[in-house]
C-alpha cells in the first residue's frame, strides 16, 4: 500500500492534482476538505469541536484504509512547517500506514502567490469546497496564513527518501500527476 501525502499552501492545487492522480493510478483521493465540509454545517473548522470532529473522521478513514486491501490513498494537507503540532500530526498519520507495511510518499507543491489567488476563486475549487465560496474571506484567510505560517518546507528540511517538490505554477494538474506517478511507480 502507498500513502501519498500531497501538501502545500492554500490554493496551490493539491485537490486538483490529487483528482488527476486518482484518475491515472486508481488510488483513492481523500482531500482535506472532504472532512472539513462534512463537519462545517454543524461546527466551523476553526472551533474546538470542528477540529476535533475533522481529526476523528480523518483518523478513522486512515485506520480503515491502512487495514484494507486498497492499493493506497492520496491525502491532501495544509502543513504549517513552523508548528510542531503539524509535524507531530504528519508523523502520526505516517505511522498508521507504515505500521501496516505501507510506503509513505511526500509530494510538496508550491506556486507563486498571484497564481494561488487566481486558483482560489476557480469554479472547480468552489464546486468542491463550499466553505471557500466567500471569496473575500477565503482570500483574507489565504493571505493571513501565508503571513503567519510557513507553508512550504525549507531546503533539506524533509529528510524522507520518498519525497519530491514540484513548482506547479506553469504545469497542468495532469502533468504534475504524471510526474508523481512516475517518481513513485504508482
Amino acid at each position: 500500500m502507498k500513502f501519498i501525502l500531497l501538501f502545500g499552501p492554500q490554493a496551490v492545487g493539491k485537490m486538483t492534482v490529487g483528482q488527476e492522480l486518482e484518475k491515472i493510478t486508481g488510488l483513492k483521493l481523500f482531500h482535506n476538505h472532504m472532512s472539513i465540509e462534512m463537519v462545517a454545517p454543524f461546527f466551523s473548522y476553526g472551533t474546538a469541536p470542528g477540529k476535533r470532529l475533522v481529526r476523528l473522521f480523518r483518523q478513522a478513514i486512515f485506520e480503515e484504509v491502512a487495514d484494507s486491501d486498497l492499493d493506497g490513498l492520496i491525502f491532501t494537507y495544509l502543513w504549517s512547517f513552523d508548528r510542531q503540532a503539524d509535524w507531530d500530526y504528519v508523523e502520526q498519520i505516517c505511522r498508521i500506514f507504515e505500521s501496516k507495511g505501507g510506503v509513505v510518499c511526500f509530494v510538496e507543491l508550491e506556486a507563486e502567490l498571484g497564481i494561488r489567488l487566481e486558483r482560489n476563486k476557480s469554479p472547480h475549487r468552489l464546486k468542491h469546497k463550499p466553505t471557500k465560496r466567500d471569496i473575500d474571506f477565503s482570500e483574507r484567510d489565504l493571505r493571513s496564513k501565508m503571513a503567519t505560517n510557513r507553508l512550504n518546507s525549507l531546503e533539506g528540511e524533509i529528510k524522507r527518501e520518498n519525497y519530491m517538490r514540484i513548482n506547479n505554477s506553469t504545469l497542468s494538474p495532469e502533468e504534475v500527476a504524471t510526474m508523481i506517478k512516475q517518481r513513485f511507480e504508482l
